[in-house]
């Protein structure tokens, strides 16, 4: 079998598999006996539950049982939490509002689960979930990011004076006031970035069985083991060992699956409540108010620059929207926006504030780069006002004040240190890339042919594999196979493949057929799971390092063979070699020695964060008269480090 090395391209090994249908997505799978379930959700914003019939509901032919956040309650389950921690305006610990999988009195969000419906087939439960009768009182509401501090905003909560969740700051106040009186240029903005919502491919879904006392639970998700422990501690209290969660093949995320919803609870309770599994699919449009959401922020923002262009310092006012629920990860966002604001620039003085608020809509979690895209759109666009408030171009003002190679490792002055970075170099491959030197005649002829011809250019910089480890255990069998488990779930990236090339580099070209299992917490003991661009710095680094475990394994195995002491044992090629000699042993004749193969495990956590970069320069022309617009040219030039297989790497990017 031969596997490219790392650094050398690779097909995707598990195409094969997805492209002809032998994939194993949520609504592939249906045990016998398993009933259906509907969601009956809310159509207000904000709302009192005053009650709810289900008499109707209940005749429906092959209906099973209607459940109800009363139901929910009186079994004395747990509420979904949030992982994350931050401090009130008032200096006291973020409050978690109570978040049911069913709500009993009020529904805050337009979506929310207010009943759910199971049957014998999804048609008889989308029937029965039709006959529920909710009587409601509609409540004020606020939606809107802006408004959720106004004085006369309704609240979300009760305890939660001005929708204000959480206040974060950075920087010194005081050193930006001397920036700003020194400054020659002052720009300001203000910036709204919208709400997004992901549309994966394949739509979130859930599958929960109870056997004998043990839970099981199939689910879209990326994080199978934090999972587990929630629904174990937080939800059933029960000990973790008493749940499995099994992420399987997954269509598309992008941060979506990485919260912690309700129906992932509800499914689990239902079957055990009825005795049998119980399946739910959301349909497109039942996704799209259902699934946590992305972004929602408003920024104030000024930039203080002096005379030649050299910023001095940085403000900017963040008011993020959280939602009606703090999701498990809800504040990350925000947080790491706020982190993520010097960018790839020197600047000397900051004075940041991330408030985050509550509004009637629905949770807000980490999305496709986790506030980081936030914070280059916030910089980026003051840096383009601030080139036309000085008079110099916006490529020269930007390499004015880019941070060197030669200042690096720098402290950005805002908890992260960049070990490495070569941002003049990014941007001017960038800009050679993309002929800007010729971009202003382009123009000229766009608008001699009646078009408006423009051109953007962002540097952004990324934080990834910040914390937390993850684990990986290889075991080769006696046969010569090879089995490796990680703790991570794929949503599309070719772990498979990179896993792969990793395991096969570092055990040598004769091992068999190489298996790579993930996002199932009985096949790992731990994983931390697939986000924040981690799983090959963290779950690869530990696969490597199960690997080299493993080959210390068979080294005393091997010494015996060779009749040589374990410290004159060397390995390289997939050979234990007598050091000095031409006598050696394989890998795969060790492992057959000892009947039962070899095995390997570790655990990987790194020690800093990486910091991905690069430069993206956008050429667009649009018609005046239609308003159509076309994407001329796109150049993007990336940063990533180490390439472990560039096909990959092209096909992300």
């Amino acid at each position: 079998m031969q596997i490219p090395a790392p650094g050398r391209p690779a097909k995707r090994c598990e195409d094969a598999r997805l492209l002809t249908g032998r994939g194993l997505f949520l609504d592939d799978r249906t045990p016998p006996g398993a009933a259906h379930a509907v969601f009956v959700r809310s159509p207000h914003a904000h709302a009192r539950i005053l009650s709810i019939d289900a008499s109707a509901a209940r005749a429906v032919p092959g209906a099973i049982g209607i459940l109800t956040g009363a139901d929910y309650a009186a079994d004395g389950l747990g509420r979904l939490g949030c992982g994350e921690t931050a401090v009130r305006p008032d200096g006291a610990p973020m409050t978690v509002p109570p978040r049911p999988a069913l709500p009993a009195d009020r529904v805050r969000h337009v979506g929310e689960a207010v009943a759910m419906a199971v049957a014998e087939t999804e048609a008889a439960a989308r029937d029965a979930a039709e006959l529920v009768r909710i009587d409601y009182r509609p409540l004020d509401a606020v939606t809107a990011t802006a408004r959720a501090r106004a004085p006369d905003a309704p609240l979300v909560w009760a305890d939660c004076p001005a929708n204000e969740a959480f206040v974060a700051r950075a920087g010194d106040p005081e050193a930006f006031a001397r920036a700003q009186a020194a400054a020659a240029h002052l720009v300001r903005q203000r910036l709204t970035i919208q709400r997004v919502a992901a549309n994966s491919m394949e739509p979130r879904g859930a599958l929960g069985i109870c056997d004998a006392g043990r839970f099981t639970l199939h689910a879209g998700v990326h994080s199978p083991h934090l999972l587990r422990d929630i629904l174990a501690h937080e939800v059933f209290r029960l000990p973790p060992a008493r749940f499995r969660v099994v992420a399987g093949d997954i269509g598309g995320s992008f941060g979506m699956r990485g919260a912690t919803y309700p129906e992932l609870v509800l499914v689990l309770w239902a079957a055990r409540r009825l005795g049998r599994p119980v399946k739910w699919v959301a349909t497109r449009s039942e996704g799209l108010i259902g699934d946590d959401h992305g972004r929602d922020a408003v920024s104030d923002a000024a930039l203080a620059l002096d005379a030649a262009g050299r910023i001095l310092g940085l403000r900017v006012e963040l008011t993020a929207n959280l939602g009606a629920y703090l999701a498990v990860k809800g504040p990350r966002s925000p947080l790491n926006a706020m982190s993520l604001l010097s960018g790839v620039y020197r600047i000397p003085a900051f004075d940041l504030e991330t408030v985050g608020v509550h509004t009637h809509t629905n949770p807000t979690s980490p999305y496709r780069g986790a506030g980081g895209p936030e914070a280059s759109c916030i910089l980026e666009r003051l840096i383009d006002k601030a080139a036309e408030a000085v008079g110099i171009d916006r490529v020269a003002l930007r390499r004015r004040n880019l941070i060197a190679e030669s200042e690096m490792p720098y402290d950005t002055g805002l908890g992260w240190v960049y070990d490495s970075g070569a941002f003049e170099r990014s941007m001017n491959i960038a800009g050679r890339r993309a002929d800007l030197g010729g971009y202003e005649t382009r123009r000229a002829g766009s608008h001699r042919a009646g078009r408006l011809r423009g051109l953007g250019i962002c540097n952004a910089i990324e934080q990834t594999a910040r914390s937390g480890g993850e684990e990986a255990a290889i075991d080769l069998g006696a046969g010569g196979d090879v089995t490796v488990r990680v703790g991570t779930a794929p949503q599309g990236q070719g772990h498979e493949t990179v896993f792969r090339q990793i395991v096969a580099a570092a055990l040598g070209p004769d091992i068999g057929e190489i298996r790579v299992v993930t996002g199932d917490t009985d096949a790992t003991p731990s994983g931390g799971g697939t986000f924040n661009s981690r799983s090959l710095v963290c779950g690869g680094s530990a696969a490597a390092l199960a690997a080299e475990n493993l080959v210390e394994a068979g080294r005393d195995i091997a010494a015996d063979i060779l009749e040589a002491a374990p410290a004159d044992i060397a390995f390289a090629a997939g050979r234990y070699v007598v050091a000095g000699t031409d006598r050696w042993v394989s890998l795969a004749e060790v492992a057959a020695k000892t009947g039962d193969g070899l095995a390997g495990q570790a655990r990987y956590t790194p020690d800093s964060a990486t910091f991905p970069n690069g430069t993206h320069v956008c050429e667009v022309e649009i018609d005046p008269e239609t308003g159509e617009a076309a994407i001329l040219r796109y150049v993007a030039v990336d940063d990533v480090g180490t390439v472990v297989n560039p096909l990959l790497l092209d096909g992300q990017i």
